[in-house]
C-alpha cells in the first residue's frame, strides 16, 4: 500500500483517498499526506480477555505505522482507542520526525505522553480555523451521541473540514446529529459520516454510539454535500452494520447522492 500511496499524483483539482479501516483515512493532496484516525495496532480494548474475545479485529490493518515516515500530519478526532490509538502514535513518531499531530485542546496532550515533542503538537479548537501548509482546517463540535465539554470550554471530541484549493472534505469522527451541524457544514463537497448507529444493547455495554445510515444520508442532503463517504462500520462485529442497509437507505433518502463504500486499503480519486 505504501508504494501505491506515494506513486499517485492526484492532478490539479484532485485528492486521493486511501481508506485504513474503521474512520482512518489518509488523504493526498499534491504532496501532502494527512491521516485521520488512523487505527493501525491490535484490539481496542485495554484488558486483554476482553480484547480477545469481543474487540478482535475483522480484518488486518492495510499498513504498518512504520511504513508512514513520509506523512505530514496525524489528526485524531477524539480520545477512544480506535481513533487516538496510542501505539499507533508511538510508532509513526518513532519513524517520522517531521510530522505534527493534531488533536482537540481538551486531549492533545496525549501525544507528548506518547513521546511526540511538544512542538510538533497542534491543539485545536472548535470553531477557530487554521492552516496546515496550504490547507485551511475548521475544527467543528462533534456529538459522541451528546456534545462533551471539559471543564476549560474545550469539546472532547471534534469533527474537520478540510479546505483543499477548491475541494473542501469534512471528516466528522464519531458523531450523532446535533442542531446547527447540518449549517456548519453546509456547502462542504465530501462528508466523511459514521453510520453504525446506537441503541439501548449497545449503550448497557457503555459502546457510544453514532448516526445512523439514515441520519448521515439526510444531514449530507441537508447541507447540500456532493459526495458522501460512511464509515465505522465495518471493523469490529460487535459494533458494526450491513453496509447493505446503507445502500437501501441511499435510494429512500438521499436518491442521486453519489457515495463510495470503500473496501480496506482501497484508493479513490475525487474531483470537483
Amino acid at each position: 500500500m505504501r508504494e501505491r500511496i506515494l506513486k499517485t499524483l492526484p492532478a490539479d483539482g484532485q485528492i486521493a483517498l486511501f481508506y485504513l479501516g474503521q474512520e482512518g483515512f489518509l488523504i493526498k493532496w499534491k504532496e501532502i499526506y494527512i491521516i485521520i484516525d488512523a487505527f493501525l495496532t491490535g484490539p481496542v480494548a485495554s484488558d486483554k480477555a476482553e480484547a480477545m474475545t469481543s474487540w478482535l479485529r475483522s480484518y488486518p490493518a492495510p499498513i504498518e505505522p512504520e511504513e508512514l515516515d513520509f506523512v505530514n500530519y496525524v489528526i485524531c478526532t477524539h480520545d477512544h482507542g480506535d481513533h487516538t490509538d496510542r501505539e499507533t502514535i508511538k510508532r509513526i513518531s518513532a519513524v517520522n520526525k517531521k510530522a505534527r499531530f493534531i488533536a482537540s485542546r481538551a486531549f492533545s496532550s496525549v501525544f507528548t505522553v506518547c513521546g511526540v515533542c511538544e512542538d510538533r503538537v497542534i491543539s485545536a479548537v472548535a470553531d477557530v480555523s487554521f492552516k496546515i501548509a496550504d490547507i485551511t482546517v475548521m475544527p467543528v463540535p462533534a456529538a459522541h451521541e451528546q456534545l462533551h465539554i471539559n471543564q476549560n470550554g474545550d469539546y472532547e471530541e471534534l469533527g474537520f473540514i478540510l479546505n483543499f484549493g477548491d475541494i473542501s472534505l469534512f471528516h466528522a469522527g464519531d458523531c450523532c446529529v446535533y442542531g446547527g451541524l447540518a449549517e456548519r457544514i453546509a456547502g462542504t463537497h465530501i462528508l466523511m459520516l459514521p453510520i453504525n448507529g446506537r441503541d439501548w444493547f449497545r449503550n448497557r455495554d457503555n459502546i457510544v454510539g453514532n448516526m445512523d445510515s439514515r441520519e448521515a444520508l439526510l444531514l449530507a442532503r441537508e447541507a447540500g454535500a456532493r459526495m458522501i463517504i460512511p464509515m465505522h462500520f465495518d471493523l469490529y462485529a460487535r459494533n458494526a452494520v450491513p453496509p447493505s442497509f446503507f445502500v437501501d437507505c441511499a435510494g429512500e433518502f438521499a436518491p442521486g447522492l453519489p457515495y463510495h463504500i470503500f473496501m480496506p486499503g482501497e484508493r479513490y480519486i475525487w474531483a470537483k
